[in-house]
Formats: structure tokens, sequence, C-alpha cells
């Protein structure tokens, strides 16, 4: 598509659902509002409230979770769509009653964005890919019967297409749509509207010379890839192709929601190296200034930690208007599918977070704790990987019948209660041990880790 296509609303705001052609509206409950209910009710979304943030097995219960982390992103970013949803109103560019229409879309997305996150955080991605890594360089057997095309959405696993993927398909209507979700509520989920071999055919997001944000990593393994592309094409979302590769536009709701996530975790995490006493208090309190802007007047009474959270509440409030503003500035080019950066960076807060995110890299992601237990995290998830890989090379030399599992097999799969429907090939059984997996929470890889490695 050339980029004078511009998306419209009308499409991208589509109300059909994924899945199911039947659905009808109701009178007093959208289908945005339940897109968001049947998250946060979801047995994944649930899980995430012992799934690493930031900090891996924090006794400290003001320290927060992946849980508390999505709702606190799901509450900025309705903040963000409503903002910019009545500035659309005002410039014509969406009908009045559709302001709300946007808020619950974001909303659904936000709570949803880090739903296919594996334990241990961002170190659980790379662990899991590591471990793929490995066993595709000395492959053999199952291993080695992936086809090699696929292999970079397993050596490179992504939390994102795996969330994609629980959505779409593991929850509720079992490959059949999945949760069937809104198609606006799925494309602004997705960050990365292209898949792993896709992203590679294109030189690792390199296209023409211009890095595309959309390219930055996959979002949609290649067996989910007709879902996405049945979503996009309602919503209207330019497709684009390179050689024998396609990618599309990002839909414009998704950079609200990257923002609303963006904006949550590098303020939050400050709050929580001074909890943890990972960073001082002074350090602290200056970064968030630089955010929220110095108050007027110190309030009297504040204890260090009181002050720290008023600051916090400030600087989130200050980072939704920079971000709106960025929004309105780059309007043009986010609706024709060329904005190729993320609005808290271009932003007039850019600078600020720049310089927060430089500290968290430099003194929270590397202290001594956070490092030794992601060391601990590698080690449990490639023992729980290592030790039911088995089953499924079982399942495969017994031409994919569950029946024909050893006595110890089914053992396993007893104890675990692993999931071995729909396996019929390398492919799907390698996803379905990445879902057991990236679906377990760090205490319960770490107990399970015990018990296969006999400790």
């Amino acid at each position: 598509m050339g980029n004078r296509f511009r998306m419209n609303w009308e499409s991208l705001l589509s109300a059909e659902r994924l899945g199911d052609k039947t659905y009808q509206p109701h009178r007093n409950r959208s289908i945005f509002v339940q897109d968001h209910d049947r998250i946060v009710f979801s047995a994944p979304f649930r899980r995430l409230a012992n799934k690493t943030q930031v900090q891996p097995l924090y006794e400290n219960d003001h320290v927060h979770h992946r849980l508390i982390h999505s709702i606190e992103v799901s509450s900025v970013g309705r903040s963000l769509a409503m903002r910019v949803g009545h500035w659309l109103a005002e410039t014509g560019e969406l009908p009045e009653p559709q302001v709300p229409d946007l808020a619950d879309i974001v909303q659904a997305a936000c709570v949803a964005h880090d739903i296919g996150n594996p334990p241990f955080g961002h170190s659980g991605e790379e662990a899991m890919g590591a471990w793929f890594s490995e066993g595709f360089a000395n492959a053999r057997g199952l291993l080695a019967d992936l086809p090699a095309g696929l292999r970079p959405e397993f050596t490179a696993f992504e939390g994102n297409a795996q969330g994609f993927r629980i959505l779409t398909r593991l929850e509720m209507y079992r490959g059949d749509g999945g949760m069937r979700l809104s198609k606006a509520t799925l494309g602004a989920f997705t960050k990365y509207p292209v898949t792993a071999p896709d992203r590679e055919c294109i030189n690792g997001g390199s296209h023409h010379g211009e890095t595309y944000v959309g390219l930055k990593k996959f979002g949609i393994f290649v067996s989910d890839l007709p879902q996405f592309a049945t979503a996009a094409r309602s919503l209207g979302l330019p497709e684009r192709t390179h050689e024998q590769a396609r990618y599309w536009a990002r839909h414009p709701l998704v950079f609200l929601m990257e923002a609303a996530d963006d904006i949550t975790y590098n303020i939050v995490d400050l709050e929580d190296a001074y909890t943890t006493g990972e960073l001082p208090f002074d350090l602290v309190r200056r970064l968030l200034a630089e955010l929220g802007g110095k108050p007027n007047s110190n309030a009297p009474g504040m204890t260090e930690a009181e002050e720290i959270g008023y600051l916090r509440a400030r600087g989130i409030g200050s980072a939704i208007e920079a971000s709106v503003d960025a929004f309105i500035t780059h309007y043009d080019a986010i609706m024709r599918g060329t904005f190729s950066g993320d609005l808290i960076g271009a932003s007039r807060l850019g600078e600020a977070f720049a310089a927060a995110k430089a500290v968290a890299r430099e003194r929270i992601f590397t202290a001594p704790r956070k490092t030794e237990l992601e060391i601990s995290g590698r080690r449990i998830i490639a023992n729980v990987m290592s030790g039911i890989l088995p089953v499924y090379e079982d399942l495969a030399r017994g031409g994919w019948d569950i029946a024909a599992l050893s006595p110890h097999s089914r053992q396993l799969v007893r104890a675990l209660s692993l999931d071995l429907r729909d396996i019929r090939d390398a492919e799907s059984a390698l996803h379905a041990l990445a879902d057991f997996t990236s679906g377990m929470t760090d205490r319960y890889a770490l107990r399970i880790s015990r018990m296969l490695s006999g400790a």
C-alpha cells in the first residue's frame, strides 16, 4: 500500500467478533466491555498475580507483579483513550457516541498486553528462546522434525505472539476463535503485526533502509496468521509486502496501549526500586519530579514513601498529557501507518523518560538479587522444558496417538495436567510445550522444576 492510504475509524472500531459471525450487540453492555471482562476472568490473566514484573519472587507485598501492573496499565490506557477520543470528536474525526468505545477497546487491550508472558519476566522469554536454540543446535527427534523456517518463532520466544495465541486459540472456544474478542480489541493488542519468518525475510525489520516500529519484534505465530489476517481485513489495516514476506501497519490504538505500558512501568519501577531499597530516596524523587514537575509546596507531615507516591501520581498525569499531545502531533502519520516511533519518546517528556530508563538499566535491572534470581529462573525453565519434552517425543513416536503413550509419560501427563489436545505434528507439539511452560507462574515453575529433578 502506498503512503496515501489513510485508515478510518469506522473500520478500526470493528465490533465484529473473531470466530462468531452470529454475534449481536447487547443494548446495555458493549462488545468491548465484554472483551475486557472475558480477559480479566480468564485463567491466564489470573496467573499474572504470581508472575514477575521486575522483581522476581519478592516477598514485599508492595512490589508490583504482572496482574497489578496490567490493571494499572489499563487505567492509564483508558485515560489516554478518553482524551484522544474527545479530541477526535471535537475535530469531527469520530462521532461523539463512540468516544467510550475507544476507551473500552484500549482498556481491554491493556489488561491483555502481558497475558502471554512466561514466568520470571523478560528473562523467562530469553530462557525459553535459549533452550530452543540449544535444542535446535543439537537437533534430534522432535526438535529435528520442525521445519527450519519456523525455528525463529521458538528461538526468539515472544510473549506478544503467545498472548495473541491465548486470546484467539487457547481460551474459551479452543481452536475456534478462542475468547472470540472483537477485531478492534485484537488490533489494538497487536504491537507487532508480523510473523517471525516474515520478519526474518525483511532482514530483521529493515525495509528499504527504514525500520518500522511494528517490525521491532514479531507478534503472530505462523499458525495464528489466518486469524490475524481476518481481523486486519475487517479493520482496514494497510498490508505491506517485501519480496515474499508481508506485514501490516499498526492499529492506531496500539500506540495508546504501548504508551500506557511505557508510562506505567517506567514510573512504577522507580517507586518499587525505592521500596526495595535499590534506589535512594533523593534519586527517585529527582527523577519523578523531572517527569511530573516539582510541586509548589511540600505537603507537611509526608513520609518519604508518601512523597514518592505523590510524585509518582503527578508523573503519570503529566505523561498522559504529553502522550496525548504527541498522538495529536503525529496523528496524520499514525492514520497512514507511517509513524514509526513511540508516543513517550516523541513527547516533550522523552528526555526525562530516557533518563529514568537509563537508571533502571544501570541500577535496577542489574541489582544482585534480581540477577541471581534470573540465573535461577533460567535453570528452572530449562529443567521444566527438558523434563517434559520426552512426553511430546513419545507422542510423536506413537503417531500422535495419546493412547500409545508409555506409562511414565502418562504419569507425567497426570501429574502436570498436560494438555495434549490438537497435537498432530512437530510444530503443534512444540507450541504445546511452550504453552505449558509460558503459562506457569514463578512459584509453580520452581515447584515443578524441583519435582522433575528429584530435589
